[in-house]
């Protein structure tokens, strides 16, 4: 840990895995502090930057600056942005510029956008060289409470998302809260989805203090940095308990499998659904589904839906833009979704807010009718 003092907003979460623990930083001005925070850990003095067209134009030149105020010399690769960039066609250049900047082990590979160049990023870190160093500046919130927390790195195939990856767990992430502030409302809504699944998983205190608060959470400062502090310490407990998903981890996939088939289902067009908006409404499929299945009461399913109405994140398949493919297809990507063991569909299901389960038995015609109910042709 290097010497400079911690403002007050700034909060320090620890992932705890013994010798491949890492600290996220959460606060204000932080991508200012960069080379501070790298140099303090880091053996090596050269880094290779990946991010896209952008977040490059608006915080590429200040990290490169603090990084070479600290005598840190850096690549950088700036790739196309959005979901497609998620492919093997942009992980050959990304690893290409890794080993193009000479990283050797001691030296690090910086993400620096949001979940898909993070996801891309930290998989070309895995890869390269049997597994390089690798540091996480998110600047999305979904990408600072989910994706850069935990390890998981992948792409997308045409039979699925996140299929193609590896676990590689970064050795630093720096969320720093400023560059939220220039995020549209939509992709900020879209984060919002994920911090209120930290409370629909097991903290239904946090889901009511998010009831209360997200306007404030919205708006930015305290609450804001608050917020993210508990998504992600939810999310370094559970990685920490387990890092591979063996068990409790298929928490975090919570509306992920519902989530995932619409994205599917509208082949990863973000002007027609985002991750974030595709994980709304699946969490309140995921409820609806657990009121069906005789699990929870119909009036958690409501609450979940008011919630997430209220901040403006869609509840509804028919609020997608456009048509989509039947059921029967829909079904078909939830059955590829890689939750599947066996052929029996794994779903995360509900008791009630703040009471979610792993259900590995869940029989594949109740989803078939319920998505036909849901989703009527």
């Amino acid at each position: 840990m290097n010497n400079h003092v911690m403002p007050a907003a700034e909060r320090k979460v620890r992932v705890d895995l013994g010798d491949r623990s890492y600290d996220i930083l959460i606060g204000p001005g932080l991508i200012a502090q960069a080379g501070n925070e790298i140099a303090s850990r880091l053996k090596g003095r050269k880094v290779a930057v990946i991010t896209d067209e952008n977040v490059g134009p608006r915080y590429l030149e200040p990290l490169l600056a603090s990084l070479k105020q600290r005598d840190v010399e850096a690549v950088s690769l700036v790739l196309p942005a959005g979901e497609k960039t998620k492919s093997f066609e942009h992980l050959i250049p990304a690893c290409e510029a890794i080993l193009g900047a000479r990283i050797e082990r001691n030296d690090a590979v910086i993400a620096l956008g949001g979940g898909v160049i993070g996801d891309l990023t930290g998989f070309a870190a895995g890869i390269v060289r049997r597994g390089s160093r690798f540091i996480q500046i998110p600047t999305s919130l979904l990408a600072q409470v989910d994706s850069s927390v935990g390890g998981k790195t992948g792409i997308n195939s045409p039979h699925g998302k996140n299929l193609i990856g590896v676990f590689h767990q970064p050795d630093l992430v720096l969320a720093d809260t400023d560059v939220l502030d220039t995020l549209s409302p939509r992709e900020f809504r879209a984060g919002y989805a994920e911090v209120a699944k930290y409370g629909l998983i097991d903290k239904p205190d946090f889901f009511a203090w998010l009831e209360k608060n997200w306007q404030a959470v919205f708006s930015g400062g305290a609450a804001r940095i608050e917020a993210i502090a508990v998504s992600c310490q939810a999310k370094a407990d559970v990685v920490a308990a387990d890092e591979r998903e063996n068990g409790l981890r298929a928490l975090l996939n919570l509306g992920h499998t519902f989530g995932h088939a619409l994205e599917a289902a509208t082949e990863y067009d973000s002007a027609r659904l985002v991750h974030g908006e595709g994980v709304a409404i699946g969490m309140v499929l995921a409820h609806q589904f657990s009121t069906r299945m005789n699990l929870a009461s119909a009036d958690d399913a409501t609450r979940v839906e008011a919630h997430l109405r209220a901040v403006g994140l869609p509840t509804r398949m028919d609020e997608i833009p456009g048509s989509l493919p039947p059921a029967e297809k829909l079904m078909d990507a939830i059955a590829q979704d890689k939750k599947v063991k066996g052929g029996k569909l794994t779903f995360i299901l509900t008791r009630g807010i703040g009471q979610s389960f792993v259900a590995d038995d869940v029989p594949a015609s109740e989803v078939l009718s319920f998505l036909r109910e849901k989703h009527p042709q």
